[in-house]
Formats: C-alpha cells, structure tokens, sequence
C-alpha cells in the first residue's frame, strides 16, 4: 500500500507536470500557428444573456482574484509570510480569497445550470467543455474545503507548496513537500495540472488573448437586420 502511495505521488508531483507543461506549450503554439481564429471563448451570450451574466461575471472575478494571490504567493512567499504575522492581516486575507472562492464556485453553478439547461446553450457545449467545467468544479470545490478544513492556505503555500513549484520548475522535483499533505489539498494540486493539460485542447485559450473586456462592458444587444415574419412566411409558402 505504501508502495503505491508513494507511486502515485511520484507519477503526479514528479512526472505529470512536465506531461501538462509540454503538452501545454507544444498544443498552444501549434493550435495558433494553424487556427488562429479558434483563439476565441466561443460567447454563447448572444443565445440567453442574464444567465450567462450571473455565471460569467462572478465566475470571472472571483478566479482571477483567486489566481493573482496565488501568483502573489508563489512569487512573494516571504512577504506574505511576513502579512501572516499579524492575526489581523492574515484573517483579511483568508476571508477575502474564502468570498472570491464562493463567487467562483457560485458563478460556476450558474454557467453548468445554464449550458445544462438551456437548450441553445447546451448544443454548441462541446465534450471538451463539459471536461474542463467538471475539472474546474473539483478545483474550486477541494480550494473551498482546504481553506475552510486546513486554514491559513496563504501560509502553507508560501512555505511548501512555493519550494515545491520551484523544484518542479528547476527540473528536480522535490516531493518531501507534497507527500506528507492530505488528500484534498493533493487533489487540489493534481486538477490544476488536469486544467493545464486541457487548455490548450479548449476554449479557455482565449485568456491568453483577450483581457476579459465583458468583465466591464455594456449589455450586448443583438439585432435583427431582416424581417423574420416575412422570411418564415416565405419560406413555409415555398
């Protein structure tokens, strides 16, 4: 049983990240030389809007809210140790990440509900998508109990899982900072490198091209250049 644990710790901390890195930027690079146009987050907004605005709009702030202090972490690491020392500072930062999470979380349910529900939305949903939503789902779901069950996410990321990303990126992967850390926050781990792996396969490519203007953006209103009534009466009479 050890045996096996430490087996699959090897094969996901030490060799499924330069899986998920190469493929990655070999994907990427190739998808855009030969499909460029494909560089695009296929909006299904123009087939039902507020649904879309009430997944889209919380999903959007909350995850890059989440993933710049993750950044922040992973490149500041002493001086968010240093924020942590004061109880105040520290509680400020875990209930913030905590309320951006559940507007992930939040918005996430409201984007599955609606390609799952609407009829529209649910044909141009690809399998692709639905993979990349269930992996986001475990995500945000493992990222919401670890910093509710294993407070003080911050800390312990600045200080093991920051020495971690570094030896991984060093090419020398040292697994005596994961090995020991309990299983949500493994799997918290492993479905980021799963969403590495698909991005490149999927719509999400988009944010390394656009800078999410409908975060801020009017309503889009879509108009029709044509009489309907008439096409449809021309077209049933034909």
């Amino acid at each position: 049983m050890d045996q096996f644990k430490q087996f699959l710790d090897t094969f996901f901390f030490g060799m499924f990240p330069y899986v998920t890195i190469f493929t990655f930027f070999l994907v990427t690079i190739q998808r855009y030389r030969s499909k460029a146009f494909t560089y695009s987050s296929l909006s299904s907004q123009f087939l039902e809007n507020r649904q879309h605005f009430w997944g889209l709009v919380p999903f959007h702030y909350g995850i890059i809210a989440v993933l710049t202090a993750h950044f922040i972490w992973f490149l500041l690491p002493e001086t968010v140790l240093w924020w942590n020392q004061v109880p105040a500072r520290l509680y400020i930062m875990e209930v913030s990440m905590f309320i951006f999470g559940l507007m992930t979380f939040i918005g996430l349910i409201n984007i599955v509900l609606r390609r799952h529900s609407n009829p529209k939305a649910k044909i141009v949903t690809s399998k692709a998508d639905w993979w990349v939503l269930g992996f986001l789902a475990v995500q945000v779901i493992t990222g919401l109990y670890t910093a509710y069950f294993y407070r003080w996410g911050s800390s312990w990321f600045a200080s093991s899982l920051t020495p971690y990303l570094w030896s991984v990126i060093k090419l020398s992967p040292d697994l005596t900072y994961i090995t020991a850390m309990p299983f949500m926050v493994k799997a918290h781990i492993v479905s980021a490198y799963s969403i590495i792996l698909l991005f490149p396969f999927t719509r999400l490519v988009h944010a390394l091209v656009v800078p999410n203007p409908y975060l801020w953006r009017k309503t889009q209103v879509v108009r029709w250049n044509w009489d309907r009534k008439k096409i449809r009466t021309t077209e049933k009479n034909s």
